[in-house]
């Protein structure tokens, strides 16, 4: 699909006219219909500012010519999925899951091996080729080739193990030791739970990513607890098979 194209769906489906549309971007009307009847294209700056506006990746813009892949863990690249900076933009080099607001959430090539295996299995995959094939095409991702310059110096995985000593801290009953924590976007993991009002509740935003994992109770089986934190709060759940019944056990603030 052609960068016009593309552009005409993006300001048609936010119910912008042209003028609207020109005044988000603080450019003419005629630059837009110019963009728009494929005279001319955006210059950098605003393709960013696009961007930023509509939530599409700047090789969505311009028709896709690239096949993204993310850098660190090798998945491909949807809009969807894409990793996001400090700044709220997208990171067109990175998934939600390896890259959240700036920071790189693994530094342990092992440890993103261990995540993303259960998953290959799922489409196919036995649990032997999947290892043997992260560990042979991770290394010539980006990131891992310049680690050294990208690596914050071990700070995320200290706040990791920060957050994992004050969840073992919590003592629930049932509930095993957390010893890992994998990055979870919200919108895969937001359960709504109902109330002791009866009022039902969601407390994550889908685009977020967060830290957590899913541990199989120790005394009910076929239950699982679910963990997620950030810098805010933590929060313990459980549920059945496929998230069902749902029950917030607990929410703290940190």
């Amino acid at each position: 699909m052609e960068t016009r194209t593309i552009l005409k769906q993006l300001r048609e489906n936010h119910h912008l006219t042209q003028d609207q549309m020109a005044e988000r971007l603080m450019v003419t009307r005629q630059a837009v219909s110019r963009w728009e009847n494929g005279e001319t294209q955006p210059n950098t700056d605003t393709l960013r500012m696009l961007s930023r506006e509509f939530n599409v990746s700047i090789n969505t813009l311009l028709g896709s010519p690239r096949k993204l892949i993310c850098q660190c863990c090798g998945m491909p690249l949807e809009d969807a999925f894409i990793g996001r900076n400090k700044d709220g933009s997208l990171n067109e080099d990175y998934c939600q899951w390896c890259y959240a607001d700036g920071t790189y959430t693994y530094s342990d090539m092992d440890d993103l091996i261990r995540v993303c295996v259960p998953n290959m299995v799922k489409q196919g995959f036995t649990e032997d080729q999947a290892r043997s094939y992260m560990k042979q095409m991770l290394p010539t991702l980006d990131y891992w080739k310049r680690y050294e310059d990208l690596s914050d110096g071990g700070q995320f995985e200290a706040f990791k193990k920060q957050l994992m000593e004050e969840i073992n801290a919590l003592n629930i009953e049932g509930m095993p030791k957390v010893e890992a924590l994998n990055a979870l976007v919200g919108k895969f993991v937001n359960l709504e739970y109902r109330l002791p009002n009866g009022i039902k509740a969601k407390f994550l935003d889908d685009q977020t990513t967060y830290l957590g994992n899913q541990l199989e109770s120790e005394i009910v089986e076929g239950l699982c607890f679910g963990v997620l934190a950030n810098m805010d709060f933590i929060l313990v759940c459980t549920y059945e098979k496929d998230g069902a019944n749902p029950e917030l056990i607990l929410y703290k603030k940190r």
